[in-house]
């Protein structure tokens, strides 16, 4: 006695989807995923040819001149190869139903290129009037709330945060570089400031560049970068160089450190009891330890702002305006476990 009509329709139906699986590994194999997250940073130089010998060039959830819109998951599995398909991340459809094509990624920093395009047009006729109004010392408060933003990113650890803030100071970058671009006397743009980059790193880095002396420590890499900076720039004093603009406990503890490193004795330092001499003598001579003074000094204040928020919040527990409060409420109030010494 033969099957049943309801075994000869399960069989079919093993049939059908065992054809259609080495369909689709058929296809699979003959296919070229080309992953675009950033598509105006344009198509990498790696899918060119495979582009141009690919019998459909297919894009799934990209707009791209010269594809065509990507046919549902189940009818690309079936399709004859070579294939390319486009398409923006590894969960795109498209993607999923080409399980064993080969893949083929915008090089890292693709999404630099196109931060680049969307300042221009921010800068361009038409774009934003807020931007095209912007000068290099308009925009010198906001890199510095943007720096700072930054700081306080790392310094409480938030993840989420760091990501926005460094896209903060990278939009001052930007902008900036643009604002470069379009002066007229001396004109450079964003590659002119990454080439610069590019070429200061890999001359002093020789030891990793070149075939120069090896470096083991980082107390001697730091050696070598003076040496190395002094070389570059010609510099004149040993405090060439120093940003004068930066806060002051950083900028004593810049010049305490290059001092140091020329031989200056502590003796020399500002002399006296008066504050401002104090402070920089501590300063110094800190960062000639290994200590970062204004990290620290930072890092004591922001402890101090949270033992005032407690102190306030104690107070407020007890049912006592904290305005109202003079030293031994404070001193009542404060946290007990970070009393001041």
């Amino acid at each position: 006695m033969g099957p049943g009509r309801d075994d000869r329709r399960a069989q079919c139906r093993r049939n059908h989807r065992r054809r259609h699986l080495r369909e689709g590994i058929h296809s699979a194999l003959t296919a070229t995923v080309v992953l675009l997250p950033y598509p105006d940073a344009g198509v990498p130089l790696a899918a060119i040819p495979y582009v141009r010998d690919a019998r459909a060039v297919y894009a799934s959830g990209l707009d791209l001149p010269g594809a065509k819109p990507a046919p549902e998951p189940s009818a690309l599995a079936r399709e004859e190869g070579p294939l390319v398909v486009f398409a923006p991340s590894m969960d795109d459809p498209a993607v999923q139903a080409l399980p064993g094509a080969q893949v083929i990624t915008q090089p890292q920093g693709a999404g630099l290129v196109e931060a680049a395009q969307v300042m221009d047009v921010l800068r361009s006729p038409g774009g934003c009037p807020w931007d095209a109004k912007q000068t290099h010392e308009s925009l010198r408060q906001y890199l510095v709330e943007e720096t700072y933003e930054l700081l306080d990113a790392i310094e409480e650890n938030d993840r989420v945060a760091l990501r926005e803030e460094l896209g903060d100071v990278l939009l001052q970058v930007l902008f900036h570089a643009r604002l470069a671009a379009e002066d007229a006397g001396e004109p450079f743009d964003i590659d002119a400031v990454a080439g610069a980059l590019v070429a200061k790193l890999v001359g002093r880095h020789p030891h990793v560049f070149a075939d120069a002396e090896k470096i083991h420590t980082p107390e001697h890499q730091e050696v070598k970068w003076e040496e190395l900076k002094q070389a570059e720039k010609q510099r004149q004093s040993i405090v060439d160089g120093v940003a004068l603009g930066q806060p002051a406990a950083a900028l004593a503890g810049k010049l305490g450190q290059r001092s140091g490193r020329a031989g200056i004795p502590l003796d020399l330092f500002p002399s006296g009891l008066d504050a401002p001499g104090r402070m920089f003598t501590l300063a110094a001579t800190a960062r000639r330890a290994g200590v970062d003074p204004e990290g620290e000094l930072r890092a004591v204040a922001k402890r101090f702002a949270a033992q005032v928020r407690a102190a306030e919040a104690n107070a407020r527990a007890a049912g006592v305006d904290p305005s109202t409060l003079e030293a031994e409420g404070w001193r009542a109030y404060w946290p007990k476990s970070e009393s001041p010494q």
